[in-house]
């Protein structure tokens, strides 16, 4: 069986990729159904940026961004909320979606009341201060530790479909993102669903000698190859027609 697909659709103004470009609702709808019809299986739609150094959204203006598009893509694409509120979470599930994208990694009750899925993600501080100086003991032992803890946790609480994802980027270095990448088999072995988001990362961008954003495909499909191929069951992208089919060739080859 060929890996999931999730397709980004970052309604922002300020996402390090898209930033912008889907900030029309009407876009944004258009955009979701191209991605559903390029083959992804879930529409990720977030209303708050999270990339390094990016400021916060307060509660309604999240709510104004995201809410129209949930509603109108849940009837034709499996839809997850990208969001670190709970209220957003809670609204944008009795508007359709069905799964919560979490960077924070708190929000499983939410989910549990819901009875929708939820996926946790590690990160190290805040999109503020992730960046600045991050560190670790051992970054593929603290970070499957935390996500089993998490894991738990959501379980206990009543959730049933539970995703762990590294968080790749997230208070990382590029060392720490390719220290997961090829120890991605130690969290896999957990049996936890694995989710992975490389795509068009800035790790990518340095290692190619400074491609911006929107050249970093090749980067993006090799480290979303390498994480399927290792047992990642979900992968987080941009450009979805391709991942797709690469993802189809990596069930064909573990078939």
């Amino acid at each position: 069986m060929a890996p999931l697909v999730m397709g980004v659709l970052n309604v922002t103004p300020d996402s390090f990729s898209d930033g912008g470009r889907f900030v029309d609702p009407r876009r944004a709808v258009a955009h979701g159904l191209a991605l559903a019809a390029e083959g992804a299986d879930v529409v990720d739609v977030g209303g708050e940026s999270t990339r390094p150094g990016a400021a916060p959204v307060d509660e309604a203006e999240e709510l104004r961004r995201v809410l129209p598009v949930v509603e109108a893509l849940a009837p034709h694409v499996r839809v997850s909320i990208d969001t670190t509120k709970a209220a957003v979470a809670a609204a944008a599930l009795e508007a359709g979606a069905t799964l919560v994208n979490d960077v924070s990694a708190s929000l499983h009750d939410v989910a549990a009341a819901a009875g929708a899925g939820w996926v946790a993600m590690h990160r190290q501080g805040d999109p503020r201060s992730m960046q600045v100086a991050p560190a670790y003991d051992d970054v593929v032992a603290d970070v499957v530790a935390f996500l089993v803890e998490r894991a738990e946790a959501a379980r206990q609480a009543g959730v049933t479909e539970v995703w762990v994802d590294p968080g790749i980027g997230f208070g990382k270095l590029a060392r720490h993102n390719l220290l997961l990448l090829r120890h991605l088999d130690v969290l896999v072995a957990t049996g936890l669903p694995v989710v992975v988001g490389t795509s068009r990362k800035s790790f990518l961008g340095a290692l190619a000698g400074g491609t911006p954003p929107d050249d970093r495909l090749e980067g993006s499909l090799a480290t979303a190859v390498v994480a399927m191929a290792s047992g990642a069951c979900m992968v987080r992208v941009h450009d979805v027609a391709a991942t797709v089919q690469a993802a189809r060739l990596v069930g064909d080859v573990a078939a």
